[in-house]
């Protein structure tokens, strides 16, 4: 499966429109990032059902900017609109295989739960 350029134009349209999307946001120059990019092709023909994306931080600095990445490459997971992980470095195929499962077995339900309560300002949340 190929992975999605995503941009500022169709970020929101791929996010809402998909339940699970993998963001791998890299650049050219970036050493790091041209290693964990075969990586992240090769783990997306694993899931075929989930949406692998790559936000070029060169080209897209404002969407890099409103996720605060500060270091490449930085895999995020979105599913069902809630950012579920995100974190910089390169990782090796094992690894993310298991960051997308673990993903996969979360009890959204709860997540939403406990993303409204912080958002209520409820203490314990």
């Amino acid at each position: 499966m190929a992975t999605t350029q995503l941009t500022a134009a169709n970020f929101e349209s791929v996010v809402t429109g998909n339940d699970v999307v993998l963001i791998d946001f890299w650049a050219e120059w970036c050493g790091p990032c041209k290693m964990f990019g075969p990586i992240f092709e090769k783990v997306s023909e694993q899931f075929p059902d989930l949406v692998f994306a790559k936000v070029d931080t060169e080209a897209e600095q404002q969407l890099a900017g409103t996720f605060n990445i500060m270091s490449i490459p930085t895999l995020m997971i979105v599913r069902e609109q809630v950012v579920v992980y995100s974190q910089p470095g390169a990782i090796g195929e094992a690894t993310l295989v298991d960051i997308v499962n673990q993903a996969m077995a979360l009890d959204m339900e709860e997540v939403h739960k406990e993303v409204a309560a912080q958002q209520a300002g409820q203490p314990g949340a």
